[in-house]
C-alpha cells in the first residue's frame, strides 16, 4: 500500500499527458496469468443461517474444499493433490 501512495504521489508531478503515455505504456510489459483467472474461489460462511446445511456437515472439519461440487480435502491443505486436481481440470477443459 505504501508502495502505491508513493507512486501516486510521484505519477502527480508530472502532466495528464505525459502519465497517459506511461500508463499505456506500461501496460504492454504487464504478464497475463491464464491459469488462475480461470478459476473462481468461493468463501463460504458456513455460520450464517443460509448455510446451516454445511455447518451441520462441516463443523469440526475446518477447512474443506470442493472442486467443482466434489469434495476435495479438509482438516488440512495438501499442496501436491490440489495441484494435481487443478491440472486435471485444467486438461479437461483443453479436451473440451
Amino acid at each position: 500500500m505504501l508502495w502505491f501512495q508513493s507512486t501516486a504521489v510521484q505519477l502527480a508531478r508530472y502532466s495528464p499527458n505525459l502519465l497517459w503515455r506511461q500508463l499505456c505504456a506500461a501496460s504492454t510489459n504487464i504478464p497475463v496469468l491464464t491459469l488462475f483467472s480461470k478459476l473462481i474461489l468461493q468463501e463460504v460462511d458456513i455460520t450464517l443461517p443460509d448455510n446451516a446445511a454445511w455447518y451441520d456437515k462441516y463443523k469440526y472439519d475446518i477447512p474443506v474444499f470442493h472442486l467443482n461440487g466434489q469434495f476435495l480435502m479438509k482438516h488440512r491443505v495438501d499442496i501436491q493433490k490440489f495441484e494435481n486436481q487443478l491440472a486435471k481440470l485444467e486438461l479437461q477443459n483443453d479436451d473440451c
